[in-house]
């Protein structure tokens, strides 16, 4: 590895890897991606995808079929996993249960030859880096599931590396354990500048954590973006329903105007919308529209809209903090709209008529 190698911005490269499995199953193809140095790349997707393959790919446990992995310009899809220097951290902790959590630290350090002197410092360190300064001489039996988990991150730090992995960290724990863990790893990434690439299926958790994000479906990456744009510009009808939730409606261009289409829903009724798909910037073509329920509102007296579509109110949630409305509209379906909670339910009912109003930049034309 030569200097420049080693300062480049591209930390981690696949480049044309693919990974069969017999004849019948591709779970990756054509894999080519490029993880920043220092950033936290997401790998998210549906049971399948692809996105766990490639994580194990690159941790050594699984040979790519095509292509090369290069880990600062040298290629290592042939090095076995433990001369990688690459931390892990999986879903099942993976901890020794008969050793205390400060054996369990120390472990890397000793099969790398590490001083005595140096291993207890290292361990107190990262004890304190996870906030757990006083439970060295625990077993991991007698420690909490967010316990366990902050000595498995704790782990895969302790012998420095460059590039942490980890798969599913948080998938164990309980929802609100879950949350706090994703800001505490955000924290720690923050802090310490070293490259994280991070596998869940759960699209809150990588819009919370991550810099950049690689939607896997089918073995191909659909769209790789930093989170903001992932949920506001959605490139394919996949990521739009699998990021966050979505009103979708059909219709057919019958105008482009400039980066609008003026697209004419299944009722007859026209709206405008942000044409995003390839195809769609065509008259005549069909389309699919993406609508984040939060960017519908209900309208009320003569309050108007780019685009408005009367309705019927068919079911009320009380959330918290948002409502959640269902309404029924003719001739295209149902469609749902999350008012924030200012002063509870404002009077809605059901079975009441309704106006619904949105944005044109909050409706996405996309190739069906």
């Amino acid at each position: 590895m030569t200097s420049g190698e080693a300062g480049s911005a591209v930390h981690v490269r696949f480049a044309g890897v693919s990974k069969h499995y017999g004849t019948a199953v591709q779970a990756v193809r054509d894999l080519n991606l490029d993880v920043m140095r220092g950033e936290f790349l997401t790998l998210l997707g549906p049971s399948g995808s692809g996105k766990t393959t490639s994580l194990m790919m690159l941790a050594g446990f699984e040979e790519p079929t095509e292509g090369e992995i290069l880990v600062d310009g040298r290629r290592i899809d042939n090095v076995p996993p433990n001369s990688r220097g690459i931390g892990m951290v999986f879903q099942n902790y993976a901890l020794f249960p008969h050793m205390t959590v400060a054996e369990n630290l120390a472990f890397p350090l000793q099969v790398r030859r590490i001083g005595k002197a140096e291993i207890e410092t290292r361990v107190a360190a990262v004890l304190d880096m996870v906030r757990l300064p006083s439970l060295g001489g625990r077993r991991p039996d007698q420690l909490s599931g967010g316990q366990q988990q902050r000595i498995a991150v704790a782990r895969a730090l302790i012998f420095r590396p460059t590039l942490v992995l980890m798969d599913e960290p948080l998938g164990a724990l309980d929802k609100q354990l879950r949350e706090q863990m994703q800001y505490e790893i955000k924290e720690i990434h923050a802090r310490l500048g070293v490259t994280f690439v991070y596998v869940t299926h759960d699209q809150t958790e990588a819009l919370t954590m991550s810099d950049r994000i690689a939607v896997f479906d089918s073995g191909t990456v659909q769209q790789l973006s930093d989170p903001a744009t992932l949920y506001e510009r959605p490139q394919t009808r996949f990521v739009a329903g699998f990021i966050g939730e979505n009103n979708r409606l059909e219709g057919v261009v019958e105008a482009i105007d400039g980066p609008h289409v003026n697209i004419r829903l299944g009722s007859g009724t026209a709206i405008l919308a942000l044409a995003v798909g390839a195809g769609v910037a065509r008259q005549g073509a069909p389309v699919i529209l993406s609508l984040r329920p939060e960017r519908l509102a209900l309208l009320s007296g003569d309050e108007q809209a780019h685009n408005v579509l009367d309705a019927a109110i068919r079911q009320i949630v009380y959330v918290g903090d948002h409502i959640r409305v269902v309404c029924a509209v003719d001739g295209v379906g149902t469609l749902i709209a999350k008012i924030p909670n200012r002063s509870g339910l404002q009077g809605l009912s059901v079975g009441a008529a309704a106006r619904l109003g949105w944005r044109t930049e909050d409706c996405l034309a996309l190739d069906p």
